[in-house]
């Protein structure tokens, strides 16, 4: 007689968010009932939490750590799929690698595509990571591995936690920095993206470079 039971794939297809977080955690579904109501059932609000601010919601440290990991294994798969495609195109093609990683993000980061002669991608790096409202970019670090990795062109990328599209002064002038250093180099900067929630600015689509 054959046993009755579900895949265990099709199982975990079928748990609320609520239960799927359990198995996280430690199959305390109350708890975790209680923390997507704090921030109205919302995944993307659940991302842009901290571990601090999960264990203040009443999740234990290893409760909180491993939600955070969950949810940065979660953006790493989204980044390998942007990846996927390996020849950049067009903007949008650059915006669905980054805007998945960087959207929900609580600080800024500023990152590198180095591609070959086909723009196709050779790596990402992630540069620098900073505060609420900016990060140090030193130039000598992405050209140092753009040749290491005998790169064609370079493409960068980062984010407004603000969700404010508009290039600041500083994001202009480190783009500049940054092209002026690559034709010194026969590295060409291809795009400048900066990403605020789900949407983007792409500096070479508004004629900035």
């Amino acid at each position: 007689m054959k046993a009755n039971y579900k895949p265990i794939e099709t199982e975990i297809n079928s748990l609320s968010d609520s239960e799927t977080l359990s198995f996280i955690i430690g199959n305390k579904n109350n708890k975790c009932q209680s923390l997507l109501e704090k921030v109205d059932y919302s995944l993307k609000d659940l991302a842009r939490l901290s571990i601090s601010d999960l264990i203040k919601m009443g999740l234990t440290p290893r409760e909180a750590r491993a939600v955070v990991a969950a949810i940065e294994l979660g953006r790493r798969k989204s980044v390998e799929e942007g990846m996927e495609r390996k020849q950049i195109k067009r903007s949008q093609d650059i915006a669905d690698i980054f805007v998945p990683l960087l959207c929900d993000l609580m600080h800024e980061e500023f990152h590198v595509l180095f591609l070959n002669r086909s723009n196709k991608i050779i790596k990402r790096m992630k540069v620098s990571q900073g505060g609420l409202s900016g990060t140090v970019t030193d130039v000598r670090i992405i050209f140092k591995e753009a040749i290491n990795c005998l790169a064609s062109a370079i493409i960068v990328c980062h984010n407004h936690p603000s969700g404010n599209l508009n290039p600041s002064d500083s994001d202009s002038k480190i783009t500049q920095k940054i092209k002026e250093a690559g034709i010194l180099m026969d590295i060409q900067l291809l795009d400048h993206i900066i990403v605020g929630g789900d949407e983007y600015f792409s500096y070479a689509d508004n004629g900035l470079l």
